[in-house]
């Protein structure tokens, strides 16, 4: 029997629900405390919502269920978020030193770190992306290195076995990776599995892993996982992202930079 003025089940799943929807995360303690439930029911809540595809449980609470089969081709990317991209690739630009060797991932917004390299730093570029190895071919002084593999076409990027066995020839000073997905609960994530393989496999190569990505991919989960957040050493985004997140991370040692 409820005690007086508790929520039925039914009501609190709700309430869950649309806390989810506004805020994009909750946590069981906080949940416990409001609804006025022992913290067991609200993990069984939790439980049951993610049976039915309605949330994903992670450590403490759950975060927002997002579309995660989606695969934007490159020119819907491009009118998405495109002010934050730009200003994100040239502060990223601004950390690349004459003499360095490093990874661009294909992105829309690793474009944008290609589009701001200068002229006159020597520097050898791999990259996956076709794009982007086609942006950088009238540099002087850039030397590109494209690895083989199959051609994904969404996202203009080579992928596959002969991809990743070439990145294992090379180390590199600093990745540049962008993501589809950055929950500091989960991880990193994007919608292709062998494009998550071939990013791992670019993390395991490079001094320093730096995350290029806006505000929108916050608390949003794709298709397949590439690493945990404690795997990156730099974040660079917007003033978008959650306070709380950004303290989370930098208490994590993750540098934050906001543009």
């Amino acid at each position: 029997m409820r005690k007086p003025g508790e929520k039925s089940t039914v009501q609190r799943r709700v309430i869950i629900l649309g806390k989810l929807e506004e805020k994009g995360q909750v946590d069981v303690a906080s949940l416990s405390k409001e609804l006025k439930v022992s913290e067991v029911t609200i993990r069984n809540d939790l439980k049951r919502l993610e049976q039915k595809n309605a949330l994903i449980r992670a450590r403490g609470g759950a975060i927002k269920v997002e579309r995660v089969g989606l695969d934007f081709t490159i020119s819907d990317k491009n009118k998405q978020n495109y002010e934050q991209k730009m200003k994100i690739g040239r502060n990223a630009a601004g950390l690349i030193e004459s003499g360095d060797t490093i990874i661009l991932d294909s992105g829309t917004t690793t474009m944008e770190i290609a589009k701001n390299l200068k002229n006159e730093d020597e520097l050898t570029v791999i990259t996956n992306a076709l794009n982007i190895a086609n942006q950088l071919a009238e540099h002087p002084r850039i030397n590109v290195i494209i690895p083989g593999g199959f051609l994904r076409k969404n996202s203009l990027s080579l992928i596959g076995t002969t991809a990743e066995e070439s990145f294992k020839n090379y180390f590199c000073d600093k990745l540049f990776l962008a993501v589809d997905g950055f929950s500091p609960a989960y991880g990193l994530s994007t919608p292709n599995v062998e494009e998550a393989h071939l990013n791992r496999v670019m993390m395991s190569i490079s001094k320093q892993v730096i995350v290029v990505a806006d505000s929108s991919k916050f608390h949003k989960r794709s298709f397949a996982f590439i690493a945990p957040v404690s795997d990156i050493d730099m974040l660079i985004t917007d003033n978008g992202i959650p306070a709380e997140d950004q303290k989370k991370l930098e208490s994590a040692g993750i540098k934050v930079v906001i543009v």
